[in-house]
């Protein structure tokens, strides 16, 4: 038997020179619809811990200048587009129109800020995430959001394999269950081994990217 790795906190100074936090899939009704009606299945806590760090941390990245894009699960309601997503735990969801698929009403995104749409689990795929990143001149990618197992496993994959540096922040991630999402993390750090931070590293991370950036330019 081999011991199941410890997800401890990486040097905050490895997120790269040009960052881009992704917002994941937090979207109004996920997780509170059963997934026979339609809902996906969130069976972790600390839903209402995550919500402020998730809140500070894009507050935080538009100060520092880092650029925040929204990635929005959608489908029709004819369900055209929904592929195999029905073949596992999950009903219909995410449907165009309704209420609970739109961006989380906590959260704000701004005119000059990206929403994607996707309509499968990565990021990545059939979108325009890979022009907006090249626009952005970005090396790394901060990911928060859900299904820690499923759509932030899946963009993180698409992520590495486009040779970004990726960051998973696990605080501010959820799984469907917690050892979905414990398995999620291993099998991310398991392609970059410094892939897991706290929203605290990401903090610190900018505080020091704005106490060189102040020395640089001197009084």
């Amino acid at each position: 038997m081999t011991d199941t790795p410890t997800h401890a906190p990486t040097d905050p100074a490895r997120i790269g020179d040009s960052p881009v936090l992704i917002v994941v899939d937090i979207q109004g009704g996920a997780g509170q619809t059963p997934p026979d009606q339609g809902g996906i299945p969130i069976l972790m806590t600390g839903r209402e811990q995550r919500r402020p760090r998730v809140r500070r941390l894009v507050d935080r990245c538009r100060d520092a200048g880092i650029p925040v894009v929204w990635i929005q699960e959608v489908h029709k309601r004819s369900l055209v587009d929904i592929g195999r997503e029905l073949d596992g735990a999950e009903g219909p969801h995410c449907i165009e129109g309704d209420p609970d698929t739109e961006i989380a009403a906590w959260l704000d995104p701004q005119p000059e800020e990206f929403v994607i749409r996707k309509r499968r689990y990565s990021a990545f795929f059939g979108t325009e995430l890979e022009i907006v990143l090249k626009a952005y001149k970005a090396d790394t990618v901060l990911l928060v959001g859900g299904l820690t197992d499923v759509c932030i496993h899946y963009t993180a994959v698409d992520a590495h394999q486009h040779d970004y540096r990726v960051r998973v922040i696990t605080d501010c991630v959820a799984g469907s269950t917690q050892q979905a999402h414990d398995n999620a993390l291993d099998a991310v750090r398991y392609l970059q081994r410094d892939a897991l931070v706290t929203a605290d590293d990401v903090h610190g991370s900018i505080d020091a990217r704005l106490a060189t950036d102040a020395v640089r330019v001197g009084p």
